[in-house]
């Protein structure tokens, strides 16, 4: 088969989780802050996006692995499918979907956007990053000065400007606060930066007229680490007052980078000031850069965190064809009958075991990440991120990031190798999608945060910051969960695998506090297994959510008993094939010692 239309979307479940599950037709949709959609237009607009998403923009998926990205003269264009995609993409509206009225959008609230989102990063991640204009203008419209506004915003949309976030630096990486980007005022509102920095996605193209770069400098005299540094906008093309365009604005794509996989996203090292004066504009005129800056970041986590799941459920329906139309073996029940028919490999019992570990886990990260999503309307709906209202909601979407982006991007990575097993030798070739996916997906846990640094997050900032209330008050919704009792005694082993591995859990965190008091290299140790079984908790605690809607959904609607069923064995399989897990987990880290510590480093 081509990879080229590689993408059949799971549109159901995005589905059942909005509008069956969270129910956000009656709870967010038509509320302010949010637009006037309802939910049969919300359904109609996804349902366009899954087919623009599957009969276009899949198609751009695989050109860029034979026809890369190109830096000639510090200019990149890109292959011409790409950017015929990204037109379809305009052309059809999708970047107005979360836009705010105001700025001539449709207003969804973030779980419609995250949706739509998983849509286009499961057709052609590459093509995602081409979109971060979009935030841009949000974070603008939300921080900016009013001048700010006007100068920007009108043009940013209607003209479909790309837009980058520019933190790392070649020698700093993940330690921001090593940052040697400077800022030198030169007049009362511009600003001159001068710096290299690495790893920028997005930081060049021929896709737009103009990118906007959110660079992170530290002015002159500014104190050194994070706290010293300030957020400028900085677009590549200048921008006059009125909104016109003037001329080359002295930043420079240096290098392009050669990757594993990811190879449609230009991922460049940005050159700001060499040979020419590079202008910005400071953010909103205070220096607050980098809590600005974490604006962009925690989207971007959940959006990695979208990625994932969605490449996991791509590769868990090609998988799944794949195995329907594979023709090996006889049934394992006649094995020694030399006469028996050959069977599709989807009726061998280990096949059937991989296929449902993905289906199993792309259901309950597609459950995460919506959930998370959900929590982000309440947030919206009660004063946005950081209002005070919206204090509860806004401090359970943090503990929940790490999550989403941690555990999602370790784990598809690991299920994305089950897809390529099921498919035997063919899966190691380029005939099929799934050797792309896990490139493609690989990067996931590596930015935005690696894996561990979403560990350290969680425990030491978003744990600690209010003495564990918020992880508590989740904790007790799943024991309330693991402890209700169904009128039917369908899901009572599942409620009660859910119940001991919420304790476990609870064992496991009591331990590490505990063990705190010795060393902090425990959490250093540690970290990671910590953040996996508190994700898998709560992953296991909405399947079972789950299952309770989809029994009482087969009552009301038989016509698609076969989805509820599904709905079932998923949240049975995760909840006795991986929440026991948590129990060892929790032994690891009781038995969890710093002898690692101690092993000399010519020993290594």
């Amino acid at each position: 088969m081509s990879s080229s239309n590689h993408y059949v979307p799971n549109l159901r479940d995005i589905e059942f989780n909005l509008f069956e599950f969270l129910d956000i037709g009656r709870a967010s949709l038509g509320h302010a802050p949010f637009g006037d959609l309802d939910e049969t237009s919300a359904r109609q607009m996804l349902q366009m996006f899954a087919q623009l998403s599957t009969n276009e923009l899949a198609l751009s998926f695989e050109e860029p692995e034979h026809n890369p990205p190109k830096l000639e003269n510090g200019a990149v264009t890109l292959p011409p499918g790409l950017k015929k995609a990204m037109n379809a993409f305009f052309d059809a509206g999708m970047h107005l979907l979360e836009q705010p009225p105001h700025l001539g959008g449709l207003g969804a609230p973030p779980s419609l956007g995250w949706a739509a989102f998983e849509l286009l990063v499961g057709a052609n991640a590459s093509l995602a990053f081409y979109t971060l204009g979009n935030l841009l203008a949000r974070i603008i419209d939300r921080l900016g000065t009013d001048a700010q506004k006007q100068r920007f915003l009108p043009h940013m949309l209607d003209r479909r400007w790309g837009g980058s976030m520019v933190l790392t630096e070649p020698d700093a990486g993940s330690d921001v606060g090593a940052a040697r980007t400077k800022a030198r005022r030169v007049s009362d509102e511009v600003w001159e930066i001068d710096g290299v920095k690495r790893f920028i996605t997005n930081g060049d193209s021929d896709m737009s007229e103009n990118i906007i770069h959110m660079v992170l400098a530290r002015p002159e005299g500014a104190a050194p680490g994070t706290k010293g540094l300030s957020l400028f906008v900085v677009p590549k093309y200048w921008v006059n007052e009125d909104g016109s365009l003037g001329e080359d604005n002295g930043v420079v794509c240096t290098k392009l980078e050669k990757k594993m996989g990811l190879k449609g996203s230009v991922t460049c090292e940005l050159t700001f000031g060499d040979g020419k004066p590079c202008r910005g504009l400071l953010l909103g005129e205070v220096h607050d850069g980098i809590r600005q800056m974490f604006y962009i970041i925690e989207q971007a986590r959940m959006a990695v965190g979208v990625k994932s799941m969605a490449t996991l459920s791509a590769g868990y329906g090609r998988a799944l064809a794949f195995s329907k139309d594979r023709l090996q073996g006889a049934d394992l029940m006649q094995a020694r009958d030399k006469t028996a028919p050959r069977v599709p490999i989807f009726r061998h019992p280990d096949v059937r075991r991989m296929l449902m570990a993905q289906k199993a886990h792309a259901e309950g990260m597609r459950a995460l990440c919506l959930y998370t999503a959900f929590i982000q309307d309440g947030v919206e709906r009660k004063g946005g991120h950081r209002a005070i209202e919206a204090g509860e909601l806004d401090t359970l979407n943090d503990m929940l990031l790490p999550l989403v982006k941690g555990y999602c991007s370790e784990k598809a990575y690991e299920m994305l190798s089950l897809s390529l097993q099921v498919h035997g030798g063919s899966g190691y070739l380029q005939d099929y999608p799934v050797e792309q996916y896990i490139r493609d997906q690989k990067i996931d846990t590596l930015y935005e945060g690696t894996t561990h640094i979403q560990a350290l997050d969680l425990l030491m900032r978003k744990v600690a910051r209010d003495g564990g209330a918020t992880l508590q008050g989740l904790l007790s919704q799943i024991r309330e969960a693991a402890e209700r009792a169904g009128e039917d005694k369908e899901l009572e082993a599942e409620r009660a695998a859910l119940g001991k591995a919420l304790g476990d859990l609870e064992l496991m965190l009591g331990t590490l506090m505990g063990k705190l008091g010795e060393s902090v290299y425990h959490v250093g140790l540690q970290g990671n297994r910590v953040l996996f079984a508190v994700a898998e908790v709560v992953i296991g605690w909405l399947l079972v959510r789950h299952a309770e809607v989809a029994l009482e959904r087969m009552k009301s609607n038989p016509g698609d008993r076969a989805f509820y069923v599904g709905k079932l064995a998923s949240a049975r399989w995760f909840c006795h094939e991986v929440l026991p897990g948590v129990a060892h987990a929790a032994r690891m880290v009781e038995h969890s010692n710093l002898d690692l510590m101690d092993v000399p480093e010519e020993s290594f």
